[in-house]
């Protein structure tokens, strides 16, 4: 295949909301030493794009946008012996710029997918699914008997943690926003979903927990909503209990004193990214490979809610911030 001296990208040039998100032609260079040419074939929506976008993860302007994505590989930059030309690959790592339909990748943070796994799937599970796999066998390693409890169990990361966390042997109570979303949460296998808009205020779902443990609480706490979920969780944790705050879909969390944490039970706090968990190559390969097996027996199954064209990505975050999407989320170049 011939490859393009230029191609088409979602890029940003100050931060701000989704209206910042422009469809502009940039030059595709030849891949370095390094780095392979990759053609996307689908690409990952992720709440981590929102906040480079808005500039709560500051990022140099002007900028490209996303860390998700799935592709074929058609160049080989000098010294990539690791992978082919052909190579059906994915990826869920800096640098940004997944929103493009070609473009430029290190090739030691490329994953190969089999190809019982195609492109959209492939897309809408390695940044989620990865950060899946992290927080439930290693920031906290649920065990059988353990209960959890996982907030916007509906969304892209929840849909694939309930699924994985019973297969791990817990209890799951997942939170969602709305009947539909509850539905969905259940269907996937939660064991009690609390919906978390039926009443103002936290004070109904916390109680809810404490009664569904018969007042002991949860083991842990996976959050990935933030602001408005991260403080009440504590009161929904049992003595030493684990706190995992993953991600900030409502806004940042509020200062914590680490006092707070001895008198709510001497509880863990803990704030874990996916990029210190895959920093080294061993690493992105156990996470990747662990992952690609739930998927690939069926463990684990990718719901992909929605799609958008990558021109309409300024819609699709757009969408994803208005709490409007379920599952996955997948732009198509």
């Amino acid at each position: 295949m011939t490859i393009p001296t230029e191609t088409n990208a979602i890029r940003f040039h100050q931060t701000g909301g989704p209206e910042v998100l422009k469809w502009e032609t940039v030059k595709l260079a030849a891949p370095n030493a390094g780095e392979v040419t990759l053609r996307n074939k689908a690409c990952g929506l992720n709440f981590i794009d929102t906040y480079h976008r808005s500039g709560l993860y500051p990022v140099q302007l002007p900028s490209g946008i996303g860390l998700e994505g799935a592709g074929i590989v058609e160049a080989l930059g000098p010294g990539v012996t690791s992978l082919k030309v052909g190579d059906r690959v994915a990826y869920c790592a800096a640098p940004l710029g997944s929103y493009a339909e070609w473009r430029n990748y290190p090739a030691d943070k490329l994953v190969k997918i089999p190809d019982s796994i195609d492109f959209n799937t492939a897309a809408a599970m390695m940044l989620q699914g990865m950060t899946v796999e992290y927080l439930i066998r290693r920031t906290y390693t649920v065990k059988p008997g353990d209960i959890v409890l996982f907030h916007a169990a509906a969304g892209g990361v929840g849909s694939i943690a309930v699924q994985w966390l019973k297969a791990l042997g817990a209890t799951v109570i997942g939170t969602a926003g709305g009947k539909e979303k509850c539905a969905i949460a259940k269907s996937l296998g939660a064991d009690h979903v609390i919906d978390y808009r039926a009443e103002a205020g936290s004070d109904h779902w916390v109680k809810r927990v404490k009664e569904l443990t018969d007042g002991k609480g949860v083991h842990v706490v996976y959050d990935g909503v933030g602001k408005d979920t991260c403080i009440p969780s504590m009161d929904c944790l049992r003595p030493r209990g684990y706190l995992v705050t993953f991600g900030n879909a409502s806004g940042p969390v509020p200062a914590i004193e680490p006092l707070l944490l001895s008198q709510k039970g001497s509880l863990f706090l803990t704030r874990p990214t996916l990029m210190a968990y895959t920093a080294t190559r061993a690493d992105l390969e156990l996470s990747a490979n662990a992952l690609i097996d739930v998927v690939s027996k069926g463990t684990v199954k990718i719901n992909i809610g929605h799609t958008y064209a990558l021109k309409d990505a300024a819609q699709a975050q757009r969408d994803l911030e208005a709490r409007k999407t379920t599952g996955s989320v997948v732009l198509l170049p």
